[in-house]
């Protein structure tokens, strides 16, 4: 039981880090003929209809991954996913704003050092261009747009690192799990993560409250 908690705990933890990285790689929409409007706008920022559906295909993929047999269309609709992934875009966005309001940056070395030790462009553990350089092309992608696709998601990354740096349990909180050392350190990170993730959010919603957002639901529907 506490790991079946701890593996869906940890699934809507990083469902978070793995919708906004969709932007990286489009692949194909599930759409014929995308739309002139954004799904969302924050402030004077868009989510296009592709990047949407692109985020709920890959979130999709990965409740299916840790649900299984069980999940279904039944199941979709209680985990409200349609809703998550554009919130979940939308936090991406409104971090975004925030380091760089905050001055924090991504260096060119950090971005090198991120791509080369991608194993995606590697062959026998050596980072190769040529594979870089293809995967983009057949994700009709340029160096440079990847490269400040990654850049964003670094930045987005260090943002929640550091939100998260800040959080830990207190000694009334561990004082309060019992069990055996086993049990009681999966208990710990349990609600370590728990908290982490209520504290990202918080901090988001906090951000959200000054800005101007909307969404048009007609576009994700169906």
């Amino acid at each position: 039981m506490l790991q079946t908690m701890r593996r869906h705990a940890k699934y809507f933890y990083v469902l978070f880090i793995i919708v906004i990285l969709t932007f990286i790689f489009w692949g194909v929409g599930r759409i014929d003929q995308p739309s002139k409007l954004p799904v969302a706008t924050i402030g004077s920022e868009k989510i296009t209809v592709e990047e949407y559906w692109t985020a709920y295909d890959r979130a999709l993929q990965v409740a299916k991954e840790v649900y299984k047999e069980k999940f279904g269309a039944e199941m979709e609709r209680k985990l409200n996913l349609k809703k998550k992934v554009i919130g979940d875009l939308i936090a991406e966005h409104v971090l975004v704003a925030s380091a760089l309001k905050e001055g924090i940056y991504v260096s060119d070395k950090e971005v090198a050092e991120s791509i080369m030790n991608d194993p995606t462009f590697k062959r026998e553990g050596v980072f190769s261009r040529d594979i870089y350089l293809k995967t983009l092309e057949l994700n009709r992608l340029t160096p440079k747009a990847y490269e400040a696709a990654k850049r964003r998601e670094l930045l987005v990354k260090k943002m929640i690192s550091l939100i998260e740096a800040t959080i830990e349990l207190t000694p009334q909180e561990t004082s309060m799990l019992g069990g055996d050392e086993s049990a009681r350190k999966q208990l710990e990170a349990l609600l370590l993560e728990e908290k982490r993730e209520n504290a990202l959010r918080s901090y988001v919603e906090g951000l959200k409250k000054g800005l101007e957002i909307k969404i048009n639901t007609d576009l994700i529907e169906g």
